[in-house]
């Protein structure tokens, strides 16, 4: 009851707070257009795959298990539903899913209606989202709900004594496939033992990467036969600690490709440096040759941009956006730096852990780890190494999920 309330009063000041912003507006317009897009996307005989995702990089935790349902049942229909913008507006033309939607907010009138529309099979849960009126309203339907990559940790409220109300909630989930085992022992801890311990879905993804064609001949052109230090994802607060090493470094070709692409941000990042900078938009043959510093302002080849590396730093740990996909540098075998807010992100726990990766918390700590990074060799390969031989371990966790969702089908007599 105090939660429904509490959602009441949250849509309220929404709407309240969309009369003074076009982004808040626009997020409650595509909501409400949620179940129209349903309706002419799903129809009343379709079987239907439900995944659901915060965001961005829970969506990156999904992708490989879409992909798989895709060509394991390529009867059934995809559907997924995204919480924030973000990952909405990026993947709204995903081509693996068969309808891109909001979640509507977790009121129970408007979970009921958007199940209705839906009438999906089975609902799979990305890693953090526990919304107690959908899971609920599932749960009274009969529709399994699976929470896919999802990790836990003693400090959140379902451990804690008054946290009952959202751990009964836990309960009604089917099966938890979690990252550690440290999340299935806090789960065992409140009575809950319908787990499988399956590490990171991202693995499988990124393990796929190393199949294909990263080659790229400006990219080459632009590095030559010179050391190629890439910063990805990076923010001005990663900016902020790098600059004046790399300023300092020569035979060093640095490759930046900064999360936001706007002229501003660009702006900043080409302020941030004495040496020479010229954008991916810019080059030419004469240019490639004078730039020590290549700045990407476009989005889809950081992947191609990582296989050039030597080194790479990882953005967004320096400040609190969150810390960027750690995985994809780190599956061509190369050493890797980041920033130091990283603890709620299990493989980079991990590879810091190992040594795979290095945390630093300042520019002079940058400029001593990176300093020594450059200049040993065989550093860089012993550190390159523990990464790539984590996912290898790691990897086979959308292939788990595929296997018990083959055997709940077959219970429920719906394959």
């Amino acid at each position: 009851m105090l939660y429904s309330f509490g959602i009441e009063i949250i849509l309220l000041f929404v709407r309240v707070l969309a009369l003074f912003s076009k982004k808040t507006a626009h997020f409650l317009k595509t909501r409400a257009n949620s179940l129209e897009t349903i309706q002419s996307k799903i129809s009343g005989n379709d079987q239907v795959l439900w995944f659901h995702c915060a965001s961005l990089g829970e969506f990156e935790q999904a992708r490989p298990l879409i992909e798989s349902c895709k060509k394991d049942f390529p009867n059934h229909r995809i559907a997924l539903t995204f919480f924030s913008p973000s990952g909405y507006e990026v993947q709204k033309n995903y081509a693996f899913a068969d309808v891109v939607t909001y979640l509507p907010l977790d009121r129970k009138k408007s979970v009921v209606r958007f199940i209705e529309a839906l009438r999906p099979q089975v609902l799979f849960l990305i890693k953090y989202e526990f919304w107690p009126n959908l899971i609920s309203e599932l749960q009274k339907q009969k529709i399994p709900v699976f929470s896919v990559a999802s990790i836990f940790r003693k400090q959140q409220f379902f451990f804690k004594p008054w946290g009952f109300y959202m751990k009964n909630i836990l309960k009604k989930i089917d099966f938890f496939f979690v990252q550690n085992e440290a999340s299935q022992k806090l789960l065992s801890s409140v009575g809950i033992e319908n787990t499988l311990v399956i590490g990171d879905t991202r693995t499988d993804r990124v393990l796929d990467i190393l199949n294909q064609d990263n080659t790229n001949e400006t990219i080459a052109d632009f590095i030559q036969d010179q050391d190629c230090f890439v910063v990805g994802s990076s923010w001005p607060e990663d900016i902020a600690i790098l600059s004046k090493t790399i300023d300092s470094k020569s035979n060093l070709k640095t490759i930046i490709a900064p999360h936001n692409v706007d002229e501003a941000s660009l702006r900043q990042v080409e302020l941030s440096f004495h040496k020479t900078v010229i954008r991916w938009s810019d080059l030419s043959q004469q240019k490639k040759e004078d730039a020590d510093i290549l700045l990407i302002d476009c989005v889809g080849i950081l992947t191609k941009i990582y296989s050039y590396a030597d080194i790479a730093y990882v953005g967004g740990a320096m400040g609190t956006k969150g810390l960027h996909n750690t995985l994809e540098p780190a599956v061509f075998g190369i050493s890797i730096l980041i920033g130091k807010n990283y603890t709620r992100y299990q493989e980079a726990e991990d590879l810091v852990a190992s040594g795979g990766i290095v945390s630093v918390d300042s520019s002079v700590l940058f400029e001593n780890e990176f300093s020594k990074i450059v200049a040993d060799k065989n550093l860089q390969k012993e550190m390159g190494l523990t990464n790539l031989n984590y996912i290898k371990k790691q990897a086979g966790a959308t292939s788990k999920i595929l296997l018990k969702l083959k055997e709940v089908f077959k219970e429920l007599e719906i394959v």
